[in-house]
């Protein structure tokens, strides 16, 4: 039995979706810079209420004092995320025929729900004490909420991937052109640099920045330091991975450059991990140099963004011809 699909739905290139979905994926940086910028000037409860801000949505001083422009700010932008998301999940369900784009748009529209919700427990449950615990379950919230950021930006690039022209138009791909080890590397490069922002988010919400203040060397002039805690485990546990990641990344970028298979495209891309490590590296240490300023400090989560949103989306290209293979599989049982 045939299954007829709906004529409005089609997997043909659409402009105005796709660059809605670039919208969308382009929003998020805003969202995910209020809020490190938020967290980096300790103003996250500078509103004691939530969705409204002081009871209202144009709370006075917003506009004038920047711990209350940060926080209500960073609320906006999540709000017109939301709408984003909604609008997004309709024009898929209304216009696209692949599934699993459909699937990932409603996966997005969840998390933004789940993220509303996590922000706001954060606000109202601050003054909640969790015995033995320093963080108050409010501010226990601000770990996976930050870290729900991450995945929620790797979706949003893998829509807009799906629906841009390249991937939709685009020679296709057999799997065999590409090599398995680059592949393999790629998937273990997304894995590892989200495990670092893993990390990295319970190095930030814990105070631990400077547990190790100083950079590359230890006080004591070492590699590693002398006196172990939590907070200087985790601070060396980022260090540690950032050698790693240094490692693998600069190791995947050759293999883009160098495989024959790989388009102008996804060697720019390699150029690009290579560039935006760098950065990072910079980035990180300046923040320790110069006292967690909240401006590098921010700088440097928005870096880790963008590396991972880049490193994704090669991983999500290198396995295109999976998902292409499917897109063409027949509807019929």
């Amino acid at each position: 039995m045939t299954i007829i699909m709906n004529s409005s739905r089609t997997s043909s290139y659409k402009p105005a979706l796709a660059w809605f979905a670039a919208l969308g994926a382009a929003w998020v940086f805003g969202v995910v810079t209020l809020g490190a910028f938020t967290t980096s000037i300790h103003a996250g409860m500078v509103f004691p209420d939530w969705p409204l801000s002081n009871g209202s949505i144009n709370p006075d001083g917003w506009l004038t004092e920047i711990d209350k422009f940060a926080e209500h700010s960073h609320r906006l932008f999540g709000m017109i995320m939301g709408f984003l998301a909604i609008g997004l999940v309709i024009w898929l369900h209304l216009r696209e025929e692949r599934r699993w784009l459909r699937k990932l748009g409603w996966a997005a529209l969840s998390i933004v729900v789940i993220q509303g919700l996590l922000g706001g427990k954060r606000v109202l449950l601050d003054s909640i004490a969790v015995p033995g615990f320093e963080m108050s379950l409010g501010e226990m919230l601000r770990i996976p909420h930050g870290i729900l950021a991450q995945v929620y930006v790797c979706i949003l690039f893998a829509i807009a991937a799906g629906l841009s022209r390249p991937w939709i138009e685009g020679i296709p791909i057999n799997g065999g052109d590409i090599s398995r080890g680059v592949r393999r590397l790629a998937v273990a490069s997304t894995l590892l640099i989200f495990g670092q922002l893993v990390i990295a988010a319970l190095m930030r919400h814990n105070n631990a920045g400077l547990a190790i203040p100083t950079f590359p060397l230890t006080p004591e002039g070492g590699l590693v330091p002398s006196q172990w805690d939590f907070r200087v485990g985790i601070h060396f546990a980022h260090r540690a991975m950032a050698l790693v990641l240094t490692v693998v990344l600069v190791w995947l970028a050759v293999w883009l450059r160098r495989s024959p298979a790989t388009g102008t495209g996804l060697k720019q891309s390699a150029n690009l991990i290579v560039g935006l490590l760098a950065v990072q590296i910079l980035l990180g240490a300046v923040s320790v140099w110069t006292i967690r300023n909240p401006y590098y400090t921010t700088a440097h989560v928005i870096c880790g963004a963008f590396l991972l949103a880049t490193v994704f989306t090669v991983t999500w290209w290198l396995h295109r011809h999976v998902l292409v293979r499917r897109e063409t599989t027949p509807l019929a049982a």
